[in-house]
């Protein structure tokens, strides 16, 4: 009987150095972290948020004392009333021992020939006492109006009734009243008046509504 033919051998397997594992393993860890920095750079330069399997937002609470925002609106403050602004009907004594005060208050319109003409205005009487030992000329007076909320000039008004300052002096002791006038639209009721009796002393600030 003829011999049946061999299989063919089988090759030799195949031996691995173990430096070629670690190479290639070596290898696969630089690819992924490099591909991983190059992912974080990017992100960084192009300021646009990579989805990624984690992601996590650190946010800093701004200090007690940092400044506000631009544009952030806040509850404004009243204001409050300083020195040397009183009522209307408030008497204010000086460092003079001058006291001024206002009282008698009213409304009208002046005449035809007063100046101004055809004017509403607010009279009040001013009182000048003189509790110092020397006389105070009433003609050193200083008094000047304003009214409504934006604080608008009001004329002194001169007519029938209305002469302005007496040229006289208030002498010690003594007490002087003067009626005076100053422009106040009928629309109108916020009245601030500014007294001072002399050209040393402090304005005093008289505010109130005339109905």
């Amino acid at each position: 009987m003829p011999e049946s033919p061999r299989p063919p051998e089988s090759p030799p397997p195949v031996k691995r150095n173990p430096s070629n594992a670690v190479v290639i393993g070596s290898a696969a860890a630089v690819v992924v972290a490099v591909v991983a920095t190059g992912i974080a750079v990017s992100g960084s330069r192009d300021g646009a948020a990579t989805p990624g399997p984690t992601v996590t937002v650190t946010e800093v609470a701004p200090a007690d004392d940092a400044p506000a925002a631009a544009g952030h609106d806040t509850e404004p403050v009243a204001e409050e009333s300083g020195d040397g602004v009183h009522g209307l009907t408030e008497a204010v004594s000086y460092e003079n021992d001058v006291e001024v005060s206002l009282s008698k208050f009213s409304r009208g319109v002046s005449g035809d020939y007063a100046s101004p003409a055809n004017t509403p205005y607010a009279k009040f009487t001013i009182k000048i006492v003189n509790d110092s030992d020397a006389g105070v000329s009433a003609d050193e007076l200083s008094v000047n109006c304003a009214y409504g909320d934006e604080g608008k000039e009001g004329d002194a008004i001169f007519d029938e009734g209305l002469d302005g300052l007496p040229e006289t002096r208030v002498l010690a002791g003594r007490s002087l009243s003067v009626v005076w006038a100053c422009e106040l639209p009928k629309d109108q009721e916020y009245l601030q008046v500014e007294v001072a009796p002399d050209y040393e002393s402090e304005t005093a600030v008289f505010t109130g509504h005339v109905k």
